[in-house]
């Protein structure tokens, strides 16, 4: 066992875990932070998607003592009341079906504009290639994440 100081959403935690343990479970297990899934555990499916410092990586294939320094965000901390520009748009494009990936899509996503304000489709689906869905919503994902890079009108 190892103490390791975390900057999570972006809250400062000291952690008891063994430096090997994967940061999912970190998150899961220890902090309660659930909003993170476990999919496939070897970093294949994207549910588990965080973001450290500002790109997205895959918390079940992670170990907690790579994390270092870097400020963990993870879909809790996107945005807390739900406002993220990602957000509005999956609930007015009705994206989710069952819902169990949609986290890990959405900091997928979220990373992508980060590096990506205004990408292309072929860029979005490109991103979006490695992050699984059961329920096949891909077409959906896909126009949430373009409606969201939108930028905003102004009304004369």
């Amino acid at each position: 066992m190892a103490t390791f100081n975390l900057t999570i959403n972006p809250k400062l935690y000291r952690v008891e875990a063994d430096p090997q343990m994967p940061l999912l479970w970190v998150l899961r297990e220890k902090l309660r932070l659930t909003g993170t899934k476990f999919g496939c555990g070897m970093g294949l499916c994207g549910a588990c998607t965080v973001h450290l410092g500002d790109r997205a990586h895959r918390s079940c294939s992670l170990p907690v003592s790579a994390v270092g320094r870097q400020a963990v965000t993870t879909i809790e901390g996107l945005s807390p009341a739900g406002t993220h520009p990602l957000q509005r748009a999956w609930e007015a494009i009705n994206v989710p079906q069952c819902g169990y990936c949609q986290a890990g899509q959405i900091m997928t996503a979220a990373a992508l504009l980060k590096r990506v304000p205004h990408p292309t489709p072929e860029q979005v689906r490109a991103e979006m290639n490695n992050n699984l869905c059961r329920c096949g919503t891909y077409p959906q994902l896909a126009e949430a994440i373009l409606e969201a890079s939108r930028p905003t009108r102004t009304q004369p």
